[in-house]
């Protein structure tokens, strides 16, 4: 059978956090920077197929393959171990502690950082044949979205703020349902599809991605984007991490948490 009851993909996912909270050091910095790296790649390759078609919708259709090649290797994204770590710390599982549940978000962050910088660097080479000519329609496209989504934000002050932290929230909301997704199936099929639903409308709706976004902006710096490196943390990145974070924990995590492992009393009539 290829399909898990979920009481039992539930479970798994306290297992996937406990994991995660004791995987050494080099093997999450490791599987962190190929998960930045791929998903990376996939917001170019999304992108580029939107700016030439003019189509954002088959882009958006197409941008959750880099997810599911990440997920199918087995690499993290700061989105899911935001959902997935707390989880074993609520299930009280023995050595599971805030300390370390923390020290493995850190360590992810700097990995996805580390793989999507990496890729925003060889795009940019790419783009200008080493910086010597103009990066042409995409390299225009993703500077604009980045001048977008940070100093448009800032133009509507804590609204603005508040907006891309709620942002943040639906996008891993649709995002740790992805994370989940490749837990419910045994076959990779099944995965492949319970993975891709969601991704495509995070990304179609546009809601802010923490891990997308250490690709997008980075990258819109190197094409000639006007914003500077503060106005990307504090106009992006640091909201959409925190609404990452809550919404994907509450909305999700919680959820199937409290509702198929700890489940409340029955009633009696």
């Amino acid at each position: 059978m290829s399909y898990l009851a979920p009481a039992e993909f539930a479970t798994k996912m306290v297992d996937a956090g406990e994991s995660k909270v004791f995987m050494s050091t080099r093997d999450t910095l490791i599987r962190a920077y190929m998960a930045g790296a791929i998903l990376a790649l996939a917001a170019v390759f999304a992108v580029t197929i939107a700016v030439q078609t003019g189509v954002f919708l088959i882009g958006a259709i197409l941008f959750p393959v880099g997810f599911c090649m990440l997920y199918l290797m087995g690499f993290d994204l700061l989105t899911g171990v935001f959902v997935l770590a707390p989880l074993a710390w609520l299930d009280k599982r023995p050595g599971v502690t805030v300390k370390g549940i923390l020290r493995n978000w850190g360590l992810v962050f700097l990995g996805n950082f580390g793989g999507a910088l990496t890729v925003a660097f060889m795009m940019a080479f790419i783009f200008t044949y080493g910086f010597n000519v103009e990066a042409g329609a995409i390299g225009s496209k993703v500077a604009g979205i980045g001048e977008a989504r940070t100093l448009g934000y800032a133009e509507h002050g804590v609204a603005g703020w508040i907006t891309i932290f709620i942002r943040g929230m639906l996008c891993n909301w649709m995002v740790s349902l992805g994370v989940v997704g490749a837990m419910i199936s045994t076959s990779v099929s099944g995965k492949v599809i319970a993975m891709w639903m969601p991704i495509f409308l995070f990304f179609f709706m546009g809601f802010e991605h923490s891990v997308v976004n250490m690709f997008l902006f980075p990258f819109g710096l190197i094409m000639g984007g006007e914003f500077s490196v503060m106005d990307y943390f504090i106009w992006n990145e640091i909201p959409t991490a925190l609404g990452n974070l809550v919404g994907g924990l509450a909305f999700t995590g919680l959820t199937l948490y409290t509702t198929h492992v700890r489940t409340g009393a029955k009633r009696t009539a």
